[in-house]
């Protein structure tokens, strides 16, 4: 198999050029080799290299920068995804896409579902979703992965500031108010695999023969939850290096005394009964993903 992956160097991209090695030919490409606010030139890619599955991690993701930055935003995150749905139907080929959970406006109280309708309350929320419903549109065979709070060893993340910091300073002030599935990129990369193992070898065969589980929105996060301020706690903690900290105080704060340019939701939790009914994907505890992802961080910093 053919798989054109975009966004190589972003979190999930990174760890998805080993997880779907297996799968066949991983062509993978990121700025500038691909530019995704030149749709033509985004159709060009996809046509000369002719995959039989495009994933596509790429993304706008400064939540705050969005605000200011909305066409922006909205032609990565809400058009070229669906110049990518268009040209895989073109092709027979599949489709993976990435969301998030700042669909939703975080007031539902448990955890949303695939079914819950989304109201998202920033730019970023708003242009994600835009490309969850233009790839739906389109029509094509297609797998769309909403999860939430991505951190890793690479890129800009909440994961390696909090390390940062607890370098640089003797006290930092987290949000406490906003509750979420802090997720490591990869067990997004690992899911992703599973799920696409399962589409190929199942009795439908390949991809524009098996629309009954090739088409869909699927949540996956980690389980369990906590606030950015456990989080945070949590990360410090974990650290191996702990010996090079200055940090001495963790203090909460409310989101209105952070203020931060877009709002975000409160309680965005996410439920993921239906990868784990459909694909078997098993989402393991945040903290435990957490230990794994310092365990990595440790080696390549020891």
């Amino acid at each position: 198999m053919r798989i054109l992956l975009l966004g190589k160097n972003g979190q999930v991209g990174w760890e998805l050029q080993r997880t779907l090695a297996p799968l066949g030919e991983v062509i993978a490409l990121d700025q500038p080799e691909v530019d995704f606010t030149d749709l033509q030139g985004l159709r060009g890619i996809v046509r000369d290299r002719k995959p039989d599955l495009i994933v596509n991690a790429a993304a706008y993701t400064a939540v705050d920068r969005a605000e200011s930055e909305p066409e922006l935003a909205m032609t990565v995150n809400g058009i070229a995804p669906g110049v990518l749905a268009e040209e895989a139907k073109r092709l027979k080929a599949g489709l993976v896409h990435y969301s998030t959970d700042y669909v939703f406006d975080g007031t539902k109280g448990e955890p949303y579902t695939e079914e819950d309708e989304p109201n998202p309350l920033n730019v970023y929320g708003q242009t994600k979703l835009a490309g969850d419903r233009a790839i739906e549109a389109i029509g094509c065979d297609y797998l769309i992965l909403r999860t939430s709070w991505v951190y890793g060893v690479r890129g800009e993340n909440f994961f390696l500031t909090m390390l940062q910091l607890a370098r640089e300073k003797e006290e930092i002030s987290v949000v406490d108010d906003q509750v979420g599935c802090p997720t490591w990129s990869r067990s997004i990369a690992e899911a992703t695999y599973k799920m696409l193992n399962c589409v190929l070898h199942s009795e439908r065969g390949n991809f524009n023969r098996s629309k009954e589980i090739f088409a869909g929105i699927y949540n996956y996060s980690s389980s369990g939850s906590t606030n950015w301020h456990g989080f945070a706690q949590a990360i410090i903690r974990s650290d191996s290096l702990r010996h090079e900290h200055v940090i001495q105080k963790i203090s909460p704060i409310s989101s209105e005394e952070y203020s931060a340019v877009a709002k975000r939701p409160r309680i965005s939790i996410l439920a993921n009964g239906k990868v784990e009914a459909e694909f078997g994907v098993i989402s393991e505890d945040w903290r435990d993903q957490l230990a794994a992802c310092s365990a990595e961080y440790y080696q390549a910093n020891q």
